[in-house]
């Protein structure tokens, strides 16, 4: 019985093949992680159109599923898009995750409730304000989001 193939004997396919059965990537983010397995570029690129054809690989779908996971962490709308043009999904995949989910996600009660559970209150002395303001800022939401947020963050405690 033969046992699992070895990675100096696997294919780009089979790299690339067991990685997305973990979970879904963007295509330049497969690119370097077959790149660095030593698969040569030509093929690598080859297997990857036939990945797309195929429906396995999609950065579109990444895009979504991308999107929808760091919504449940709670980071913001321009964090996200950083961190998607970080891992290679270019700008019009991008923008049709967001508007795709334009109707399920409201950045501004997102940007309130997060703060509302990392925060007990809003603090009263501007040294504190800030700390909650950079906090929203790191997670990436933008300025009229935090202002709403540190606005509305607590109105039903």
């Amino acid at each position: 019985m033969a046992g699992p193939v070895r990675s100096e004997d696997a294919t780009p396919r089979d790299d690339a093949i067991r990685l997305l059965a973990r979970r879904e990537y963007a295509r330049a983010e497969l690119r370097d992680r077959l790149a660095a397995k030593g698969h040569a570029l030509e093929a690598v690129e080859a297997c990857l159109d036939a990945l797309v054809e195929q429906g396995l690989q999609s950065d579109v779908r990444f895009a979504e599923s991308f999107l929808r996971s760091r919504v449940a962490r709670g980071q913001g709308p321009v964090r996200i898009r950083a961190e998607l043009s970080r891992r290679g999904v270019d700008d019009a995949t991008a923008r049709g995750a967001f508007d795709e989910a334009g109707g399920e996600v409201d950045w501004f009660e997102l940007a309130a409730t997060t703060l509302a559970r990392r925060f007990s209150g809003p603090g009263q002395e501007p040294r504190e304000r800030a700390r909650r303001e950079r906090f929203l800022a790191g997670r990436g939401f933008d300025f009229d989001q935090l202002r709403h947020a540190m606005n509305h963050a607590w109105d039903d405690a």
